[in-house]
């Protein structure tokens, strides 16, 4: 679509936050510390493994509310071969744990997990086998330059020196505070004499420092086989919790294979079964693809129509027939295939809102954070990570000064459903750390936190940028909107319009979290991005070394 989208456009927005550009590499997170983090580590000659896990390590410190040792999560690394693969940590479901485990909170609907007295949210019970730390441990040992404890500095210093409270950290302590003043260790950290910490004061860590520096020292071992895990296990034990020790020795990390989805000439890679994000972002481009969305503009009432259609058809498909693939059969080749998107395609009616069911069986057989990665030699990392909801369980285990997540809330608690529970099952997730090119060459990586909210804003960020052909600032920073088949969630639109459309319109002050990526052009500059919904910041390398020989001298 040639012109600027903003000729097209019904909706207007102003870009809150500046990009940065470099030539050597970039780095953006949801925070400036951890950011700086990883551009340390591209800055001392690190890759961009080395930079995106001293982003996340330091990340649990600066972040605590949204990843941590104990959580899970999925990588999405591209090599410098122009190889794909995912490196799946997700959290999963301890071995006593059975799918009549929990009870279902009498007339929950079906798409709402809540049980009996709030077991699989906040508590011991909520906690799921973590499988963060190892993935990352793993992921720098293979793919890395650098060592463990060189990569782990910058968070080690943080959680012992302390930092600055920032308003975003203080408003979701103070979301979460009811919950957190239950549990003495955590609310001493970050509701300390009971009230949540003010903006500006220091945020120190010091039992969580030294759990850090152990783990710099003797690795993954340390919490999967060794005196971390025996500190985590005989918690959960007493406190009733479900994470015994063979939990841990058991936990095995998975390597993937990419989704692909082709759209209007550009190839979207992201992240397959156990997450649903990749699977339904192909499947919602296949049919977004017969519409023309650029010539319709963006945030016009017929273009947020068709994307809250195709996001009513994908959660539809989602709740039918999405998990652990070792547990459901997921069809994955129907689900992406642009035969079933013509099919569902048919289905929408311009005019009209409508509801959807499912048209796909199981075959036979939340808050988060983002980090994006690049270096100068080819190297490219987007991973999400998360302990769940907002500070997970809402407990800290003493001994570890680490946050619990709280996965087990990812399940359905009622048995005979895709999502139910079973010992050993990874959590189904909308994590989705996407990356297009066209023709061959990468153009761009992003991603997001947001729980079921992240695969539908990282879809609408791609049709920006490739639809709408906005800049990747804009394309993080511009409005979304949400729906799985009731409200239709806005951050901002022609909302009477809408409504005569047939949607139930619902204002929302944001769609998702903090969306970040990174841009990559033909003359080997990169442009980093992060949008107003968090504290993201990108931290560029440019310059470089001085050409052997010189220096300078006296005369």
């Amino acid at each position: 679509m040639s012109g600027n989208w903003r000729d097209r456009t019904a909706t207007t927005f102003e870009c809150q936050k500046m990009p940065a550009v470099s030539s050597r590499g970039m780095v953006v997170s949801n925070h400036p510390l951890a950011s700086s983090a990883g551009a340390e580590m591209l800055a001392a000659g690190g890759n961009a493994v080395d930079a995106a896990i001293a982003t996340l390590f330091t990340l649990t410190v600066v972040e605590p509310m949204m990843v941590g040792i104990i959580g899970g999560g999925m990588a999405h690394i591209r090599l410098a071969d122009g190889s794909h693969r995912f490196i799946d940590g997700q959290s999963t479901v301890p071995a006593s744990v059975r799918d009549t485990t929990y009870t279902s909170r009498p007339g929950s609907a079906h798409d709402v997990f809540d049980t009996v007295g709030n077991e699989n949210l906040n508590g011991p019970k909520a906690v799921a086998t973590p499988g963060s730390l190892k993935a990352w441990c793993e992921t720098q040992q293979r793919f890395g330059t650098m060592s463990l404890a060189d990569v782990m500095q910058p968070a080690i210093k943080h959680a012992a020196r302390g930092y600055a409270a920032t308003p975003y950290l203080h408003e979701c302590i103070s979301e979460s505070a009811a919950a957190m003043r239950k549990d003495k260790p955590i609310a001493a950290i970050f509701l300390p004499d009971g009230e949540p910490l003010k903006v500006g004061e220091r945020v120190v860590q010091a039992e969580y420092a030294e759990t850090l520096r152990y783990i710099a020292d003797h690795g993954e071992k340390a919490l999967y086989e060794g005196p971390l895990g025996d500190i985590l296990a005989d918690y959960m034990e007493k406190a009733g919790g479900f994470i015994r020790r063979n939990d841990l020795t058991n936990y095995k990390t998975v390597e993937r294979r990419p989704i692909r989805a082709d759209y209007r000439g550009w190839t979207i890679f992201g992240p397959p079964p156990p997450a649903a994000s990749g699977v339904h972002i192909a499947q919602m481009l296949n049919i977004l693809e017969g519409y023309d969305i650029g010539g319709l503009g963006f945030g016009t009432p017929e273009t947020i129509h068709c994307l809250a259609e195709v996001l009513k058809i994908a959660f539809a498909d989602r709740a039918a027939a999405s998990g652990d693939p070792d547990y459901v059969g997921v069809p994955v080749e129907k689900l992406t295939s642009k035969a079933y998107a013509e099919e569902r395609r048919r289905t929408i009616d311009p005019a009209r809102a409508q509801a959807f069911g499912a048209g796909v069986t199981q075959l036979e057989s939340a808050h988060t954070t983002h980090m994006t990665a690049a270096d100068s030699f080819g190297n490219v990392v987007a991973t999400t990570q998360t302990i769940n909801n907002l500070f997970g369980a809402k407990i800290m285990i003493p001994g570890l000064g680490a946050i619990a997540n709280n996965y087990m809330n990812l399940f359905d608690p009622r048995p005979g459903h895709a999502l139910s529970l079973a010992p050993g099952k990874r959590v189904t997730t909308s994590m989705s750390p996407m990356m297009a090119l066209r023709d061959g060459k990468l153009r761009y990586a992003l991603g997001l936190p947001g729980g079921k909210r992240i695969f539908p804003s990282a879809m609408q960020a791609l049709v920006n940028l490739i639809d709408h052909g906005m800049s990747l600032q804009e394309a993080v920073e511009a409005p979304r909107v949400w729906t799985e088949g009731n409200a239709l969630e806005v951050e901002q639109a022609v909302r009477t319009r809408l409504a005569a459309l047939g949607h139930q319109v619902q204002p929302v002050a944001t769609v998702a979290g903090g969306m970040n990526g990174i841009a990559f052009h033909d003359d080997g500059t990169m442009t980093g991005a992060a949008c107003w919904r968090a504290d993201g910041t990108p931290v560029g390398i440019s310059g470089g070394l001085a050409k052997a020989g010189i220096r300078f001298r006296l005369a």
